[in-house]
């Protein structure tokens, strides 16, 4: 599947567990702090722009929203979190929803993290991440807004919040890829496509024509799980 995201389109929307589709075809999961760029990299990756939506107030929007990946995966572009003033009721409910989705939903393949790369993992991150890690599924992080360092500055970037993961979750950090990504440039693009493509069982052969800015890029090496979750405990 050369563009894995490409020709995604809107499916249902979920407020509850109750709500979620029934088990079956693979899923994969956007996450991040309201403002990292979320909804921004997944138009990016599907080639839209106007597939998923940036809230005018964020981190109001409650809700997962699936969209339909053409080989019949989904997408689940989870709530962005961090940002809202809302009640501490309604701020437990989502964390506690997003947490079981995160850690025992049996068609959820892989979790695509945002974060702002500006500014590093932030202390939520590090919770969805502790909390998602003991699945054994695993995490692409795409660190965006490169696009506002130096080209030389951008590796580092990247290799910092590598750096960061490393030291705190060390037993999982080979469930881990890191890719520097900006949704304007079009850096990365090539490289997240391969990860997201080899989690669907895909193959990338020739997701080759790099955009501009990422004419040298490699696709970092997807560690951990790729085929499917394991069962959760």
């Amino acid at each position: 599947m050369k563009h894995p995201l490409q020709l995604a389109e809107f499916h249902l929307t979920v407020a509850n567990d109750a709500q979620l589709p029934p088990p079956g075809p693979p899923e994969i999961a956007f996450a991040g702090r309201s403002n990292a760029g979320k909804s921004s990299a997944i138009n990016a990756l599907a080639n839209r722009t106007r597939l998923a939506f940036t809230s005018k107030t964020p981190g109001r929007t409650q809700q997962i929203n699936f969209f339909r990946l053409r080989n019949g995966a989904l997408l689940a572009d989870l709530p962005g979190y961090g940002y809202a003033a809302v009640p501490q009721a309604l701020k437990r409910h989502w964390q506690e929803f997003l947490a079981r989705y995160l850690a025992t939903r049996q068609s959820l393949v892989g979790l695509v993290l945002v974060v702002d790369a500006r500014h590093g993992l932030a202390d939520l991150d590090r919770r969805l991440l502790a909390g998602y890690f003991p699945s054994g599924r695993p995490v692409l992080v795409l660190a965006t807004k490169v696009d506002k360092f130096t080209a030389s500055a951008q590796g580092g970037a990247r290799r910092a919040i590598e750096r960061d993961i490393a030291g705190e979750f060390p037993f999982h950090a080979a469930q881990v890829a890191v890719v520097a990504f900006s949704a304007t440039r079009h850096i990365g693009i090539p490289a997240a496509e391969a990860i997201l493509a080899s989690w669907l069982g895909e193959t990338t052969s020739d997701a080759g024509a790099p955009a501009p800015g990422d004419r040298k890029e490699k696709a970092p090496r997807s560690r951990g799980v790729t085929r499917g979750p394991k069962n959760p405990r």
